[in-house]
């Protein structure tokens, strides 16, 4: 059986995604315009329920895949993507780490890794450490960097990487935290403001950029 990930996309499109969506980033869904071919029922079946929009069937059929179908790195992807709708932020980013040993130029993988990593930082009630957040966010800030170089014309790279520098400018310019450092917290902000004004460049319209841009000057002068 052989499903166009295009045909995926469209069908996604449409569900109501599960999950944390970046603040200002659009839903795409797509990964190299390559046509995924397994013949293990369990990868069908995962297929099926992503197009679905059913996340937790998906994960738990490709899952069930494993491992011989570890090295099919589209079923990869599809994991990856359907364990970040469903919260398994953790085993998402193991997934994606996977398809981009195999792709390292992936800039899908690399978009919705660094999208993973960065929700994982600031979810709420999360018991990780200062220092556990602001390497999640740093890892971040890479995969974006890394996706900007293979394609700089996409926005949305541009959108999302301003909002990792935002949060690690938060989380290390709070004078409680352990890693507080005025300096680089100035730094990251700096990063998301020249972002921000590189996406409204193209985009002067966006008020919600706008306003954010705004806040981000506010939170560097009050440090």
């Amino acid at each position: 059986m052989e499903i166009k990930l295009d045909k995926i996309r469209r069908a996604a499109k449409k569900t109501v995604l599960v999950g944390v969506l970046s603040l200002f980033g659009s839903f795409a869904f797509a990964q190299s315009g390559q046509n995924i071919e397994s013949t293990n029922p369990y990868v069908k079946m995962g297929q099926k329920a992503l197009i679905d929009g059913d996340f937790k069937t998906a994960v738990e059929n490709l899952e069930k895949a494993l491992p011989d179908e570890k090295d099919n790195l589209d079923m990869m992807y599809m994991l990856g993507y359907s364990q970040y709708q469903i919260g398994e932020y953790k085993k998402s980013i193991e997934s994606f780490s996977t398809v981009l040993k195999g792709r390292p130029d992936d800039v899908n993988a690399h978009y919705y890794r660094a999208k993973v990593a960065n929700t994982l930082a600031i979810e709420p009630g999360s018991k990780l450490s200062d220092k556990q957040r602001a390497d999640l966010l740093e890892a971040s800030i890479a995969d974006y960097n890394k996706a900007i170089a293979l394609d700089g014309d996409d926005m949305k790279l541009y959108q999302n990487r301003a909002l990792a520098y935002r949060d690690l400018g938060n989380l290390i310019g709070t004078p409680t935290s352990k890693n507080y450092d005025k300096e680089a917290a100035a730094t990251y902000y700096e990063g998301s403001i020249k972002d921000l004004e590189t996406v409204l460049a193209k985009n002067p319209a966006r008020k919600d950029l706008n306003l954010e841009l705004k806040k981000l000057k506010v939170y560097k002068s009050s440090l």
